[in-house]
């Protein structure tokens, strides 16, 4: 849906949505936010304040974007992606002021459910997987496996989290979440999986 069409969305008085900006219904765009021509926002999506979403970024239905964040050029978003606050997103590997490489912009994919901690760096060209876990300050430097749970520089796993976003224990190569009431089974070091016996 464009910007101005009129659907149920909201943007604050200081926020700047750009014409040919698609924004889904029930989104609500914060304080000092710009959304550039041609990004993709779907419905149900909160986009916190001092955002910056470039012409080319594609933001699934029911993400959160936190505070200071820039989802530039070339970043996917799917559903349910949680960006927490200053967390920061790359879109050149070898970044100069006076050479121009923007024909060399790296696309990020950011699978469902997964979350980006607060100050986390994700480097271009990676993927995150699905309901994967980046804790704050992380550096991001390679793909993560789906339900990882990454920490430190570089990003390391370190363990496993469950669809809701609670750490899995392992025994035998199997773990339940008490939270959820799921059930997990590890097939190998870079994968687990959701069973339902």
């Amino acid at each position: 849906m464009s910007a101005g069409s009129g659907k149920p969305h909201f943007v604050h008085e200081s926020a700047y949505v750009d014409e040919g900006a698609e924004v889904g219904e029930g989104t609500k765009i914060w304080h000092y936010s710009h959304v550039l021509p041609g990004a993709k926002i779907g419905r149900n999506v909160v986009v916190g304040q001092n955002v910056n979403i470039g012409s080319r970024a594609a933001i699934g239905d029911g993400c959160k974007v936190q505070n200071n964040v820039s989802v530039y050029d070339d970043v996917v978003l799917e559903e349910n992606v949680f960006c927490g606050p200053s967390m920061v997103f790359t879109n050149v590997l070898t970044p100069r002021a006076h050479v121009s490489r923007k024909s060399e912009y790296s696309r990020t994919l950011v699978r469902r459910g997964a979350t980006l901690g607060a100050n986390s760096t994700i480097v271009c060209g990676n993927e995150i997987g699905a309901y994967a876990m980046i804790g704050a300050g992380a550096v991001v430097t390679k793909d993560v496996p789906a339900y990882a749970l990454v920490v430190g520089n570089p990003a390391r796993r370190i363990g496993w989290v469950c669809n809701c976003g609670e750490r899995l224990h392992f025994t035998e190569e199997r773990a339940h979440c008490a939270r959820c009431d799921r059930d997990y089974v590890e097939k190998s070091e870079t994968e687990i999986e959701e069973v339902n016996d």
